[in-house]
């Protein structure tokens, strides 16, 4: 058996794969429903007609909102293998998680306390 007679399964479903993906998208271009109208090409956004000039400038407490969504993310993510692994990490995992928490809990008061979390 020759070295390249090992790939041939491999690319026998890639083969496969791609004359699948070509034939769906083929047909459903045939054979899809075609109803232009006006309401469906307008464009739509969350469920509000858009309004106004797509270069008008967003407040920063989008921003700021979506940053402490990432923070808060990130400690969720970091607090999960902690979680699973408390017993074998003994007081020094404990005090070290504890150091995180205070940290995440210090920045929360702090925007907090700035007013960040009040929406307007």
């Amino acid at each position: 058996m020759t070295p390249l007679q090992t790939y041939f399964p491999l690319a026998l479903v890639f083969a496969l794969a791609l004359i699948l993906g070509l034939t769906l998208v083929g047909l459903a271009a045939l054979l899809g429903p075609r109803r232009p109208s006006r309401v469906k090409s307008a464009p739509f956004e969350c469920g509000s007609d858009p309004i106004g000039d797509a270069r008008d400038r967003f407040g920063v407490k989008f921003y700021v909102i979506a940053l402490l969504f990432v923070v808060f993310d990130i400690e969720a993510v970091f607090i999960y293998p902690w979680a699973v692994q408390v017993r074998e990490l003994g007081w020094a995992g404990y005090a070290t998680m504890a150091a995180f928490a205070a940290t995440l809990v210090a920045g929360l008061a702090y925007v907090w306390k700035k007013g960040a979390l009040d929406w307007e």
